[in-house]
């Protein structure tokens, strides 16, 4: 897999300094179309359980994000409930996955 842009990278730092702050499997960041990120990690309460990626875009909306660029998901599979989120709004946005390190698995 080719090298990630250099916005692409800053969404990966991101997303594994979310997971690390919150001691998670898995974290996730997103661009919106303004290019300003959000990140989120996973929030498993009984009241409430929510995916990194779902934590990222949710924070983007309620912040006024109209649409989305890429995300990327460190950790998370492809059957993340937050793909749907995603794709609902912006269903052209990109989507890396990455390992635990931040390394991207190809598609």
């Amino acid at each position: 897999m080719a090298p990630l842009d250099p916005e692409d990278a800053k969404l990966v730092t991101l997303a594994r300094g979310a997971m690390a702050r919150a001691t998670a499997s898995s974290g996730a960041a997103v661009r919106d179309l303004d290019g300003r990120t959000y990140a989120g990690a996973p929030v498993a309460l009984e009241a409430l359980g929510l995916t990194a990626l779902q934590v990222a875009v949710a924070t983007a909306l309620s912040s006024g994000a109209a649409g989305f660029e890429a995300a990327v998901l460190v950790g998370g599979g492809s059957g993340d409930a937050g793909l749907a989120a995603l794709a609902e709004v912006s269903p052209t946005a990109v989507v890396i996955h990455t390992d635990l390190r931040g390394e991207p698995l190809d598609a």
